[in-house]
C-alpha cells in the first residue's frame, strides 16, 4: 500500500475530494465519484465493479481499516492527512474520516444489464431526482434480489455521494445503466421479456397481493409527488399497494421495497 502524508489543504493531489458537498464529480472532472465511510469503502473495494483512483484518509483511521486497506489495488495512492486538514479539503467535517475516488467507466447499455434468461426481477426508476430515494431504492432492490436497475435520464446518478451512502454501498455493485426516457425504460424491459407493471394509486388499477408473478418482472415507478405520468401507467399493467381509506400514497422506496418483498416472497 502506497501512503502519501497530506499537510495543506490546498494539495494538487487530493483535488478530486475538494468541496464535494457543493459539486457533484460524476458529472465531470473525468466522470469520477466519492465513496464515503467504512461500509461503502468496504463494498467499493470488495464488491464493487467501478476502479478505484485514490483513497484519502484521516491519519487516526490507518490503522483501524488495516483489514481493509490490505484490499487496495496496487498502485493505488492512499492520501493520509490530520482532521483539520481533511475538513478543510471537503469543505466539511468528514467524522468518519473515510472518502475514496472511483472512475465511474464506460456505461453500461440498458439492454445489456438484463439477463438474457431466466426469471429476473428489474427495478425502472423515471423522474427520481431526490438522491434519497435513488440510493434507497437501490438498497432495497438488491435486499429483495432484484437482477437490475435502470433509470431514465431525469433521474438523478446512482454514484452520487449521498446516493451512494444512503443505498449502503448497493449502487457500487448491483447492475444499473441510465438514460433514455421512461418510455424507453419500459420499451428495453419488454424487449428483454419482462413483463412491466406501473405502480399507482388509483383505486381502479389491480391489488398487488392478487397478482401471480410473472416469471420476468419489471416494476416501474415515478418520482415523489407527482408519480408516473398517466401516458406511462397507459403503456403498462397498472398495479396498486392496497392501503387504508383516505391515503393513497407512500414514500417511492417504501412502495418499492412493498413491491419487491412481495415479488421476492412469492417466488421463495
Amino acid at each position: 500500500m502506497s501512503v502519501f502524508h497530506v499537510t495543506a489543504p490546498d494539495d494538487p493531489r487530493v483535488s478530486a475530494y475538494g468541496a464535494i458537498r457543493e459539486r457533484d464529480l460524476t458529472s465531470g472532472h473525468g466522470a469520477r465519484f466519492i465513496v464515503e465511510g467504512k461500509v461503502t469503502l468496504q463494498t467499493l473495494l470488495t464488491r464493487g465493479r467501478f476502479a478505484v483512483e485514490s483513497l484519502f484518509l484521516c491519519e487516526t483511521r490507518l490503522t483501524p481499516l488495516a483489514d481493509i486497506l490490505a484490499r487496495v489495488p496496487a498502485g493505488v495512492p492512499v492520501y493520509v492527512a490530520p482532521q483539520d486538514v481533511m475538513d478543510a479539503v471537503a469543505g466539511f467535517p468528514i467524522h468518519r474520516g473515510v472518502l475514496a475516488c472511483g472512475l465511474k467507466g464506460p456505461s453500461l447499455a440498458q439492454a445489456d444489464v438484463l439477463p438474457a434468461d431466466g426469471p429476473s426481477t428489474a427495478l425502472l426508476l423515471a423522474g427520481l431526482s431526490n438522491h434519497d430515494n435513488v440510493g434507497a431504492c437501490f438498497r432495497n432492490a438488491a435486499a429483495f434480489g432484484a437482477s437490475a436497475v435502470l433509470l431514465d435520464a431525469r433521474s438523478c446518478d446512482p454514484l452520487y455521494r449521498k446516493a451512494i451512502r444512503v443505498s449502503s454501498g448497493t449502487t457500487l455493485w448491483l447492475p444499473f445503466a441510465q438514460g433514455g426516457t421512461g418510455a424507453s425504460l419500459i420499451e428495453t424491459a419488454e424487449a428483454a421479456a419482462h413483463e412491466v407493471w406501473a405502480l399507482t394509486p388509483d383505486p381502479a388499477a389491480e391489488r398487488l397481493p392478487s397478482l401471480n408473478i410473472p416469471p420476468r418482472l419489471a416494476l416501474l415507478l415515478g418520482a415523489e409527488g407527482p408519480g408516473l405520468p398517466r401516458e406511462l401507467i397507459a403503456r403498462a399493467r397498472q398495479v396498486r399497494i392496497p392501503m387504508t381509506d383516505g391515503f393513497d400514497s407512500v414514500n417511492v422506496a417504501t412502495a418499492a421495497a412493498l413491491a419487491l418483498s412481495h415479488v421476492f416472497d412469492r417466488r421463495h
